[in-house]
């Protein structure tokens, strides 16, 4: 698997308590890394990191990003090979209860991870996570390229999109130079969805807790339509993209979009019939409850063009929409109700998504 770079190798993980964070941590572990994590605490209680007991098994530090001498203090002791910036504050709903905590992890956090790369400068390889959201959403049909306007009308979005605009003035100012031992990239995606998510605010997690205590769920918008993709396809970009910048200069500070096929755009109702399949209701009606309660704005259109990656990275989303809702509601089901270790589970989940690129020839599975 990716031409077992990461193996052996020294990998810092930001935010690797989260949802995405642990599911790239376990990932790496399998991969052979020595991985070194940087969060500020437990997001969420259950927590996939506490549940896989992620802690034993890699460096963990619990800090916050926005404490820049700390940052410094840890990456340039650390001297990390490779860095998957993770850590946000990745809820749209708090970004408008608490949007001064929002833009400041996100865009002063980033500035943090960067600034502390500068000053290290030893040789490392970089991917900088920000989010579809980054974009200037007009709620057009057809997907966003790299080089399109960023923006955004709620504080999340534009925490994202101020993110890149720094990523991008630290990497013209300071990590072109000959000097400089850093090289980078940007990795964007878009809604993940998956075992082991617990956030506050998430269609999924709202319907898995709910259907573990045999309740409906309320939804606020089912026509809303998102490209539903399963949390190891972007991971699969991050790890790929992380590859090729290693050995191939010319992706440096350059930004790919990791987003999953076409067809998996579907609505929020759409999505909860297919998940509720896996829950054992009589009726699709005893699963959820349209309640049209929307109390601030979240873009109902928003879709990638993951052409770039194609091209330059041969990347490809693995994952067809069945298999992302079968991986997802599986998890939960096994997690609420059997026995089963879950970080086998999630072991288990990981290997067949690489038997599964294989069988398609996707080049990272070399």
């Amino acid at each position: 698997m990716f031409n077992n770079i990461y193996q052996n190798k020294k990998v810092l993980v930001t935010g690797h308590t989260g949802f995405k964070g642990s599911w790239l941590t376990t990932w790496l572990i399998k991969l052979g890394a020595n991985v070194v994590g940087i969060s500020k605490d437990i997001p969420t209680h259950p927590s996939m990191f506490e549940e896989l007991k992620l802690e034993d098994k890699i460096k963990h530090y619990q800090e916050d990003i926005r404490d820049l001498s700390k940052m410094i203090e840890i990456i340039s002791s650390e001297k990390p090979e490779f860095l998957f910036h993770l850590a946000a504050q990745p809820i749209v709903s708090t970004s408008y209860s608490d949007p001064i905590e929002t833009i400041s992890s996100n865009v002063m956090g980033t500035a943090n991870i960067l600034e502390a790369l500068k000053v290290s400068n030893h040789k490392s390889t970089a991917v900088i996570i920000t989010s579809d959201k980054a974009y200037d959403n007009v709620e057009q049909v057809w997907g966003y390229k790299e080089d399109d306007k960023m923006g955004g009308k709620d504080i999340y979005s534009g925490s994202k999109g101020a993110a890149e605009l720094i990523i991008k003035s630290y990497y013209h100012s300071f990590f072109k130079g000959e000097n400089c031992n850093i090289k980078l990239a940007i990795g964007r995606a878009g809604n993940v969805i998956g075992g082991g998510d617990w956030a506050k605010d998430r269609i999924v997690v709202d319907c898995m807790q709910a259907w573990s205590d045999s309740k409906i769920v309320e939804i606020r918008a089912p026509k809303a339509t998102r490209p539903w993709q399963h949390v190891l396809e972007p991971l699969s970009g991050y790890l790929n993209l992380g590859a090729e910048l290693y050995t191939n200069d010319s992706l440096h500070g350059e930004a790919f979009n990791f987003g999953p096929r076409a067809e998996q755009n579907h609505t929020v109702e759409e999505l909860l019939v297919d998940l509720s399949k896996y829950w054992d209701f009589k009726d699709v009606n005893d699963a959820y409850k349209v309640t049209g309660n929307i109390p601030f704005h979240e873009a109902g259109l928003l879709k990638l063009n993951c052409d770039k990656a194609l091209f330059y990275l041969k990347w490809q989303a693995n994952l067809e929409y069945k298999d992302t809702i079968r991986f997802t509601s599986e998890w939960y089901y096994d997690f609420y109700n059997s026995d089963k270790n879950i970080l086998d589970k999630t072991l288990a989940q990981i290997s067949e998504y690489e038997n599964m690129a294989k069988d398609k020839e996707l080049i990272w599975t070399e």
